[in-house]
């Protein structure tokens, strides 16, 4: 109980300060807007840490790929495997969204965004790429910076010996911003409470039916996802046999899932729930640790609810196929990247609402969904790598593991 407890401290403080300070501003009506300032300075904060944070943390995993990750015939699959099973994810959470909307209330305010019509060929140009440098040091062009940051890693990597200094930087830099995000994060049960003492007293507890609609979706799209398609990756793995061990493996690893709230801590779980499961040793040893950092199911559901209730409190519609297709990029990137940074999900938050041009005031509502349904969406996240090895297992060495189905 007390390691469940220490797990989930973070998470805890975070919903306590912002009880406290909807509560505040519930009692202190109009004058609880004088603690907006204390949430805009923790919000800023956030907004200058991203950058650097999010291009060293890309550049130096490219920079420091080594021979026996480059990819083959089974790193091939896991791609495919691990991108096909976070897009049909985000599918589910979009048709979950536009059969139980979110009711659009525009309670947070006017957003200038670029959505209420296609995107132009500059609007593209724009969104990937910058004329000038500096221009990469804004949030506002977060996707250029991202896309400079993989060039920066490859460059690293084909540069061999030569970079041997600078793939060091890179390195250390990811190290230092990772601690600073940390260290901003630990302010956040503060800034958030502020800001929504602010939010409350300025539009009401209206704001309390939004969340829990929200958070009603999030966890019965999760609990589906994880009963029902986990079922049938199991079963294209290995059939009827395949779904029987798959479940009679999966407690384990579901309860450290739940207990740990970490991915990364499920890993030793997995690695002894997949070797039951049939997978073998060599597959195992490769897609489990990479999927606990590269594979994020419940994080690319997160990820859209996010999107979908930010769009809806800011009277904006989550219909538009630039929008939809703009969102499963970005799901795709955020379940990337945030598996290597401490509180990754607000990293994915940053992101779109950067991307599709909301003021800072989208970000707070954006982290209260990401924290109530993180739980979940850490369930979703490590016990879906034991169900991908299955059907990479299954894809990449087809005779052997049908033999040990058939054994």
């Amino acid at each position: 109980m007390a390691n469940w407890v220490k797990n989930y401290s973070g998470m805890f403080l975070l919903i306590g300060g912002i009880l406290i300070g909807s509560l505040a501003g519930i009692l202190l009506g109009k004058q609880a807007e004088v603690l907006k300032p204390i949430g805009d300075i923790f919000l800023n904060l956030l907004f200058v840490a991203v950058i650097p944070l999010v291009f060293f943390a890309i550049a130096s995993a490219i920079a420091n790929l080594h021979g026996n990750q480059k990819l083959n015939r089974i790193m091939i699959i896991m791609t495919l495997v691990f991108l096909g099973t976070v897009l049909v994810a985000a599918l589910v959470t979009i048709v979950a969204v536009t059969i139980f909307p979110v009711h659009q209330q525009a309670i947070v305010g006017a957003a200038s965004t670029h959505t209420d019509k296609a995107l132009s060929g500059d609007q593209i140009t724009q969104l990937f790429t910058t004329g000038e440098f500096y221009q990469l040091l804004s949030r506002k062009n977060m996707l250029a910076m991202i896309i400079f940051a993989i060039l920066i890693g490859f460059g690293t990597l084909n540069a061999g010996e030569k970079g041997t200094d600078f793939r060091r930087f890179l390195n250390s830099g990811n190290e230092v911003f990772k601690n600073v995000f940390v260290l901003i994060m630990k302010l956040g049960p503060i800034g958030l409470g502020a800001y929504f003492a602010y939010q409350v007293a300025v539009f009401g507890p209206s704001l309390f039916g939004t969340y829990a609609h929200t958070m009603g979706i999030g966890y019965g799209v999760s609990i589906f996802y994880y009963a029902v398609f986990f079922s049938i990756y199991a079963f294209i793995a290995g059939g009827v046999k395949g779904v029987k061990k798959y479940w009679r493996n999966n407690i384990i690893p579901s309860a450290t899932a739940v207990g740990t709230c970490s991915s990364i801590a499920t890993i030793p779980a997995n690695l002894d729930g997949a070797k039951k499961m049939g997978v073998s040793d060599i597959i195992a040893g490769i897609t489990i640790p990479l999927g606990g950092t590269l594979h994020k199911d419940g994080s690319s559901i997160s990820s859209i609810l996010k999107m979908a209730a930010v769009f809806a409190m800011f009277g904006k519609s989550f219909n538009s196929p630039d929008v939809i297709l703009l969102a499963l990029g970005m799901t795709v990137l955020v379940s990337i990247v945030e598996g290597g940074i401490p509180n990754g999900g607000y990293v994915g938050e940053l992101l779109f609402i950067s991307a599709y041009g909301f003021p800072p005031e989208a970000l707070p509502p954006a982290i209260i969904i990401g924290t109530l349904i993180d739980p979940v969406a850490t369930l979703l996240n490590a016990t879906g790598d034991t169900v991908a090895a299955m059907m990479i297992n299954r894809f990449a060495d087809k005779e052997s593991w049908v033999a040990g189905e058939t054994a």
